[in-house]
């Protein structure tokens, strides 16, 4: 049994670094204790690459930049999505096997306990992201940019992953169980498919692109594969590199801005 982090001491109530801390240190010991986790964490990401790099691929153009060139950047951004979903269905769990309510017993700020969550997947997913930028350069995939903007877009995905996570940490409190935490998880899939994350949005019907070409997903691949390719007029990207970047951001800051103070109202609420 995994122990229960007790980041307290005297009688005093653990302070909101420490028991954040805390909680992300049991979740990445449960990681750390169980590697088939990891293995699984990228197997989703990887079974992506290689249905659209090697069967989807050959049928779709875009001029002289080879296809992987342009799916990788997006296949990054969305992996995020995809590892993030564990983070609904583990919230579940806890709250299932009575994790969070031993937790609440403690002097401890409520709001450590979703922190410590996320920051502890924010982790995970880094890791996943790696791995499938890793993944991304075996299959043919190159940088366009220079390494500066490469780190630049790796740290543009971890502020996405943190933004994401904390949507869905709302949906595993909001489940009544683990499988329907995986269930509710699965609504990130229209995200993920209506955007520019594998396809030029300029390719899409006109309804779908006017959605696909303004929602945050979109903005995110746009910025991460303008950094990528160095230029993105390459890519059919009408607005320069900075342009993508400030507005991903800005959609990172609103997204947390708004599911973070939600989370914690729901934990709350169940007090």
């Amino acid at each position: 049994m995994t122990a229960i982090p007790t980041a307290v001491g005297g009688g005093q109530a653990a302070s909101i670094t420490a028991a954040t801390t805390a909680v992300a240190g049991r979740l990445l010991r449960k990681y750390v204790r169980s590697p088939q986790l990891l293995v699984w964490s990228v197997a989703g990401g990887a079974i992506f690459i290689v249905l659209f790099r090697y069967i989807f691929g050959g049928s779709i153009r875009f001029g002289s930049l080879p296809y992987v060139d342009f799916l990788m950047p997006g296949m990054i951004v969305t992996s995020v999505l995809v590892n993030g979903a564990g983070t609904a269905i583990g919230v579940a769990e806890d709250r299932e096997q009575g994790f969070f309510d031993r937790l609440r017993s403690l002097p401890m700020p409520r709001s450590a306990l979703l922190a410590g969550r996320v920051l502890g997947d924010s982790v995970i997913v880094a890791w996943g992201t790696a791995v499938t930028a890793a993944m991304g350069f075996l299959v043919g995939f190159r940088l366009h940019g220079s390494i500066g903007q490469a780190l630049l877009a790796f740290g543009l995905c971890l502020a996405c992953n943190f933004a994401f996570l904390w949507m869905f940490v709302c949906m595993g409190l909001v489940a009544a169980n683990a499988q329907a935490a995986q269930g509710i998880s699965m609504v990130a899939y229209p995200l993920i498919f209506i955007s520019s994350a594998y396809v030029r949005v300029d390719t899409l019907p006109g309804w779908m692109h006017a959605v696909a070409a303004h929602q945050p997903v979109a903005v995110m691949c746009n910025a991460v594969r303008s950094l990528a390719l160095g230029d993105p007029a390459s890519a059919g990207l009408g607005h320069t590199t900075t342009y993508w970047v400030v507005l991903s951001l800005i959609w990172s800051a609103a997204i947390a801005g708004v599911f973070a103070p939600l989370a914690v109202a729901l934990e709350q609420r169940r007090a």
